[in-house]
């Protein structure tokens, strides 16, 4: 597999002009497996860790280590730099959720971010990003995921069922009256 990133200044504008697509849990339940959803725009790392940084910083503590799973990352860099300081960036393969990015502050702690495909549509994104800070969170990221396709795989399923019974002479069979014998 092959990727192109292009690190130019246009990355940089479009990474910061444009809104952060991001949901934080609340903090007052323990336990939870997800602190919240983030929905970047590409798989590109170095171009969309810096507006992540940006957000949580002063939130949670200086951001020093992320993790991910590197099955849906095509790079991942040793090193980003960001506002101030610089986050390195880990995998873990067999031990960590696809979904799930792994983020670590030394002065607060750690949170678990469930990270949404950018191409997902914005109606999926938005239930999953609901899913992911509402007051139980007991689903994994993965978890969450599955439980957005299904609609989508009961939509496909239903689709082609009713192709084929068109095609079967459903909706665009011609009801004809039977021949009059003389």
């Amino acid at each position: 597999m092959t990727a192109t990133i292009v690190y130019t200044s246009a990355v940089e504008e479009r990474t910061f002009s444009l809104p952060l697509r991001l949901a934080l849990a609340s903090t007052d339940t323990p336990g939870a497996l997800l602190d919240g959803a983030w929905w970047p725009r590409s798989r590109d790392l170095a171009a969309e860790l810096p507006a992540l940084t940006a957000v949580l910083d002063p939130l949670w503590g200086r951001i020093t280590h992320v993790t991910v799973n590197p099955t849906l990352w095509p790079v991942i860099p040793r090193k980003v730099p960001v506002d101030g300081h610089v986050v390195s960036v880990g995998w873990f393969k067999a031990e960590q959720d696809p979904h799930k990015l792994l983020l670590l502050s030394y002065t607060v702690g750690r949170w678990d971010l469930l990270v949404i495909p950018p191409q997902t549509d914005p109606a999926v994104a938005a239930w999953l990003m609901t899913a992911a800070t509402g007051p139980l969170r007991s689903h994994t990221a993965s978890d969450l995921l599955e439980r957005a396709e299904f609609p989508r795989m009961v939509t496909e399923a239903d689709q082609a069922r009713e192709a084929v019974w068109d095609s079967e002479g459903g909706h665009g069979a011609r009801v004809t009256a039977p021949a009059r014998s003389a």
